[in-house]
């Protein structure tokens, strides 16, 4: 039996009429409490869900990763120059392994 709008009543109020179904959650909401959103009327629920976890635009994820490999790059170039330089002041008898 398909329930038509005409006849269903807001899931958060009871006394008035619905205008719109929330095509997230399936329910039935008065004008008061939904929301357009990107073309297509949500409730305040779902909105406010879908919306809750904002992540970064796909358009800056290669800034973060590029970000990531430039300081992964500048924190190997400090350790091998660190090494370096303490080899580079150790005595001539030490790499060879001999006390003279």
């Amino acid at each position: 039996m398909t329930e038509t709008l005409a006849r269903q009543r807001c899931w958060a109020h009871a006394q008035r009429e619905a205008v719109s179904r929330c095509p997230e959650c399936r329910r039935f909401y008065c004008r008061e409490c939904v929301t357009e959103h990107d073309g297509r009327l949500l409730c305040v629920q779902c909105l406010s869900a879908r919306t809750a976890a904002p992540t970064a635009p796909a358009g800056t994820r290669w800034l973060l990763w590029a970000a990531a490999a430039v300081v992964g790059l500048a924190v190997a170039f400090v350790w091998f120059y660190t090494v370096g330089y303490v080899l580079q002041q150790a005595p001539p008898a030490w790499s060879r392994g001999v006390d003279e």
